[in-house]
Formats: structure tokens, C-alpha cells, sequence
């Protein structure tokens, strides 16, 4: 059976590929937990870059809805949590970090990619952030720290789907490349990872990074802490089905 998440490393670089092709790199349970490990472990091992991609037609569909029917309110409260533990140990991480994005990237995913520290995407990228449909609060101050509130309120409010173009007048994205090119995108951002000494690195970005880690999880806490996250979430989800027939 193939391993849900890949990790290459080379020197100080460090590059993690969601492997569930066939579930759209979905994030379940267990892939999440595998890359709260491998972040925790590249803290550890003298990495200078990590790089996060997806394998297959995209990057991910974001949080994994599959078996819904046999999960609890708390079960995916828990699923919730143990995510918002990944974002921040990606966002407050002591190494540079570097999302290369392609296709579909819808939810839990784009918190994924605006907790990076670099975020380049193909051409053919589409994002969606559709949590407070369901009454979920996550990565929302992330997003207004890297978009401003007004743009974050407008990708947030009216969830649409939009692409590179738009992700790269927000402020979402840093600049659009064809995959081809994601070789030298990886090589200049390994170069500019190791300019400074690793304290420094470590320095710099701690000190420029807003720390609202408290307050983030706390109110995550307390969106799904409402009864009925399972309700919710379903009638998402049944929403979603019946709008692509």
C-alpha cells in the first residue's frame, strides 16, 4: 500500500508530497497526523526549506469528508483541532517554507498554502475556502494577515472559486509558474532559505510573524463545539453533490 505523504530530503531541503491521488490528497486523519510528525521532524533535522506539493491532478481537496456517516460531532471536532495544531506548527515554523500548488486546492488545503512562507501555483490552480458555509472558523486571522480583512472577507463570505490570477492580486499567491519550472522556483528558494545563519533565519522569521496562535484555537474550539458540526457538515457537503449534477 502506498505511503499517504512522501518525504524526500537532500541537505537542508526537505520536500513533502501528499500521496492520496486517488482521494484528491484529501486530508483524513491519518495524513494529517503523518505531517504534524514530518513538520516536527524537519524542527529537528536541520532543515532550511520545506517544500509541501501534492501528487496526481492536484494538490488537495482539502479536509477529508469521506465516512462522515460514521464519524461524531467529536470525532471531527478532534479532526479539526489536531489540523489547526498542523497550520501553526507550518506558519510559526524555524525554517522557510514553500507551497507549490496545482489543480483543485479547496479548503483546509488553502490553509495550507497562505501558512507557507513562499506560495507559488501553476497556471491551471483553483482555490475555494468554504468553512464558515459549515460554521467553521480556521486559519481566518492567517488569511487576513496575508490578504488584508477586506479581501479576506470577500474570498471568506462568498467562498467562490477562483484561480491563479485573482489568488495573485490578493496577495494569496507570490507569483504564478508553469510546474516545469518548479525545479529553479525550489533551488532559488533553497539559496534564499540559507543567505542568512540558521539563528538568524530562525530570528527573522519569529519576529516577523504575528502570533495569534491562542486566539486562533480558541476560536476554532468554539465553532465546533456547536452541536450539530456533523449536521452541518453533511448538509454541506449533500449541497455541494446536488450543485454538481
Amino acid at each position: 500500500m502506498p505511503e499517504d505523504l512522501l518525504v524526500e530530503r537532500t541537505g537542508t531541503l526537505t520536500k513533502l508530497i501528499l500521496n492520496r491521488p486517488q482521494k484528491l490528497n484529501a486530508l483524513n486523519a491519518g495524513l494529517v497526523d503523518t505531517l504534524n510528525e514530518a513538520v516536527a521532524e524537519a524542527s529537528a533535522d536541520g532543515t532550511r526549506l520545506l517544500v509541501v506539493t501534492g501528487a496526481g491532478r492536484g494538490f488537495s481537496g482539502g479536509f477529508d469528508f469521506s465516512g462522515l456517516d460514521d464519524q461524531s460531532d467529536g470525532d471531527l471536532a478532534l479532526r479539526f483541532l489536531r489540523l489547526e495544531n498542523l497550520l501553526q506548527a507550518l506558519y510559526h515554523a524555524s525554517f522557510s517554507t514553500l507551497a507549490l500548488v496545482h489543480g483543485p486546492c479547496f479548503g483546509a488545503a488553502a490553509d495550507l498554502v497562505f501558512g507557507s512562507t513562499h506560495r507559488v501555483t501553476a497556471p491551471d490552480t483553483r482555490f475555494r475556502m468554504p468553512g464558515l458555509q459549515f460554521g467553521v472558523v480556521l486559519g481566518t486571522r492567517r488569511l487576513c494577515h496575508v490578504t488584508g480583512p477586506q479581501v479576506a472577507r470577500e474570498l471568506l463570505s462568498e467562498s467562490p472559486v477562483f484561480g491563479s490570477e485573482r489568488a495573485l492580486a490578493a496577495g494569496f499567491i507570490d507569483e504564478i509558474k508553469d510546474q516545469n519550472d518548479w525545479p529553479g522556483v525550489i533551488a532559488a528558494a533553497h539559496r534564499r532559505a540559507e543567505t542568512l545563519p540558521a539563528e538568524g533565519q530562525r530570528a527573522l522569521l519569529r519576529v516577523s510573524t504575528r502570533d495569534t496562535r491562542d486566539a486562533d484555537m480558541a476560536e476554532l474550539a468554539r465553532s465546533v463545539a456547536q452541536p450539530g458540526l456533523k449536521a452541518r457538515i453533511g448538509a454541506y457537503v449533500s449541497m455541494m453533490r446536488a450543485s454538481s449534477k
